[in-house]
């Protein structure tokens, strides 16, 4: 039987330890090419904010963004859109898409999504706004902070300070 049936069984032997090498050498290709999307550094809109090359300008804007650590030099930073009715308006448009689910529209912190996470600040706060320039924010809107989201990348620097011009009303109310 062995004489009969030897050379296909050496046949099939050989063609399965050829398979099985294959097979073995294309799973580590296909595992290094699926791993390799998992392994690469990924960075988040609005985590870091890079330092631009000496010399450029942003292409619109006009402002350079802070990183979160930078602050304090954001703070002093004067808004550059005067607090006009219109501007006033634009920031409360601004505000019932991008705030309202979570400082509510009285502004007090009672929105939709602080029954879930961490209240929201109460921006109607007088002594709040009287610590707080146009400059922090501004910067605090773009960057985020402990548990606010950044909409750095949502708004643009001058939609911010329309923002911040409507904020600066909450007090008022």
């Amino acid at each position: 039987m062995i004489k009969k049936y030897g050379l296909r069984i050496l046949f099939l032997l050989c063609l399965g330890v050829v398979g099985l090498g294959g097979a073995a050498l294309g799973g580590t290709v296909a595992m290094r090419w699926l791993d390799n999307m998992t392994a690469t550094q990924g960075v988040r809109p609005g985590e870091r904010a890079f330092a631009m090359p000496v010399g450029s300008v942003p292409r619109e804007g006009g402002e350079l963004p802070y990183a979160k650590e930078e602050r304090e030099a954001a703070t002093a930073r004067k808004n550059p859109v005067a607090a006009t009715p219109e501007s006033v308006k634009r920031g409360g448009e601004l505000w019932a898409i991008y705030c309202v689910p979570c400082h509510g529209a009285t502004a007090k912190g009672d929105g939709l999504v602080t029954t879930k996470f961490i209240p929201a600040q109460d921006l109607t706060n007088p002594d709040l706004q009287k610590t707080r320039t146009d400059g922090f924010w501004q910067h605090y809107i773009g960057a985020g902070g402990a548990v606010m989201p950044a909409y750095g990348e949502a708004l643009s620097p001058e939609e911010r300070w329309h923002l911040v011009n409507f904020v600066r009303t909450l007090a008022k109310r």
